[in-house]
């Protein structure tokens, strides 16, 4: 299917031309005959699908109908609203925006908060059409009469589950109430938990049309990926031996938590190889300066959260290192989604350390397929391959004797594969981590019987050494 058979006008099909588009994803095949008819829209799309371009390219051709049947003279009012959780995904919107409106008479803001407001309201005075807001922001100006949302027409709410993550809900539900009843509604979503369509259900109407490019829980075909067992302290080196690759031109880096990705840039920088970090403690400022050097490869390694980096859209990006893996396995799928795009292919390479083989074996179990083991580097760590089960030991007393908990493990195929395996049943106190909360944390240490005594460990039938 071409851009032409969607039925776009050609000052649109001139400007994806220049953008070097051939030919629509599939979401946008999908999504842009529905926007198109004026339905609503449910959108159930994992990153890098082409989604920003699927609500975008239509929404411009309707409301350039609009302004030809209008034939308005005077002040521009703000008609499509685009609601997105960070500054980084609102300004990439407007950027696509932008270059699909290139030749149309339509004006694009995007507003957020973190820098002054006084541009963004210069430019409200002056007139715009469509609206690209984070919610703190828009709430802020609405309420000293900066905005109205009086005639909206077209509304879309982008990465509403991340919206959910970061606690904006609230203000979501803020802005709903205060959009026309007569409107258009976009509504998109990596993933679809109860209170995502719930918040749906509210804001969308009249029958919505529904689409879904790929599950959930799928990775894309595209992306290469491959885990590397290596201990916690020899990550940094592991790294550091993967970036002598001279091809990897650039390397986007994901670790759990603001202390981590400032940690691995210091070790970067006395290897001397260029590398900034963004995460909630960096002002908009410097994540946005720090963005800009990494898509100009004026900076080598981007070290990112998770939160930091939803919305990060980099053209030809490669590689992806999961450098510590996600405690939430649907996490994984939007780490590595930024890398094989558009059908391009992209390399990610995830590191396990013995106290995240849990989240592996989670991640495993979501995403339903193998990922290839590397071990020919010089960081190998051989003991980290599987989760031991205890050896089952004699009880004093039969009551005490309970099935051992599904703690699951990981063995290797004969293809240098990890796979997740249930473990085998044995004795145990019936309770994981002798009775002990984890809080969601993988457990180290030796494993005990029911009276609290050692048990040897050993290693699980199948299991050899490469």
């Amino acid at each position: 299917m071409s851009f032409e058979q969607l039925g776009l006008i050609e000052p649109l099909l001139k400007a994806l031309e220049n953008e070097g588009y051939t030919a629509p994803t599939p979401i946008q095949q999908q999504a842009i005959p529905h926007v198109l008819d004026k339905r609503d829209l449910l959108g159930c799309a994992q990153t890098g699908t082409g989604k920003t371009a699927a609500f975008a390219i239509p929404m411009l051709q309707l409301m350039h109908q609009d302004q030809q049947a209008q034939q308005r003279k005077g002040l521009r009012n703000i008609k499509a609203l685009i609601l997105t959780p960070t500054r980084e995904l609102a300004i990439q919107i407007q950027e696509s925006f932008i270059a699909y409106g290139k030749f149309l008479d339509l004006k694009s803001l995007v507003i957020f908060g973190g820098v002054s407001q006084h541009p963004q309201t210069e430019a409200l005075r002056r007139g715009v059409d469509i609206l690209i807001a984070t919610p703190g922001r828009l709430l802020d100006l609405i309420s000293q009469n900066y905005i109205t949302l009086r005639d909206i027409r077209y509304f879309v709410l982008d990465e509403a589950d991340r919206m959910l993550d970061m606690g904006f809900v609230h203000d979501v539900q803020r802005v709903i109430v205060k959009l026309p009843e007569q409107r258009q509604s976009l509504f998109f979503s990596a993933t679809m938990p109860p209170e995502i369509q719930t918040l749906a259900k509210a804001i969308l109407r009249n029958n919505p049309a529904k689409v879904e490019v790929t599950p959930v829980s799928s990775t894309a075909e595209t992306i290469t990926q491959s885990i590397y067992f290596v201990g916690k302290n020899d990550k940094r080196n592991l790294l550091l031996h993967i970036l002598k690759d001279k091809s990897i031109k650039t390397l986007l880096v994901f670790t759990r938590t603001k202390h981590g990705a400032d940690r691995v840039v210091k070790d970067l920088h006395k290897a001397e190889i260029t590398a900034e970090a963004i995460h909630g403690n960096k002002s908009q400022n410097a994540r946005q300066r720090a963005l800009n050097n990494f898509k100009s490869q004026q900076t080598r390694v981007l070290v990112a959260t998770d939160i930091a980096a939803r919305g990060i859209d980099i053209d030809e990006l490669t590689h992806v290192v999961n450098y510590e893996l996600p405690n939430v396995p649907e996490t994984y799928v939007h780490r590595i989604g930024r890398t094989g795009r558009a059908g391009a292919d992209g390399i990610a390479i995830s590191f396990c350390e013995p106290e995240e083989k849990a989240f592996l074996k989670d991640i495993l179990k979501l995403i339903s397929r193998e990922i290839p083991v590397v071990t020919e580097h010089p960081f190998h760590n051989g003991d980290s391959m599987a989760l031991p089960a205890p050896k089952p030991a004699p009880q004093q007393k039969p009551k005490q004797q309970h099935p051992r908990d599904k703690k699951g493990g990981f063995s290797k195929n004969r293809q240098g594969v990890v796979q997740s395996r249930e473990a085998r049943p044995g004795a145990g106190s019936g309770k994981p981590n002798g009775g002990k909360p984890n809080n969601g944390r993988p457990q180290s240490g030796k494993p005990k019987d029911g009276n609290g005594n050692g048990v040897r460990r050993e290693r699980p039938q199948g299991m050899k050494n490469y």
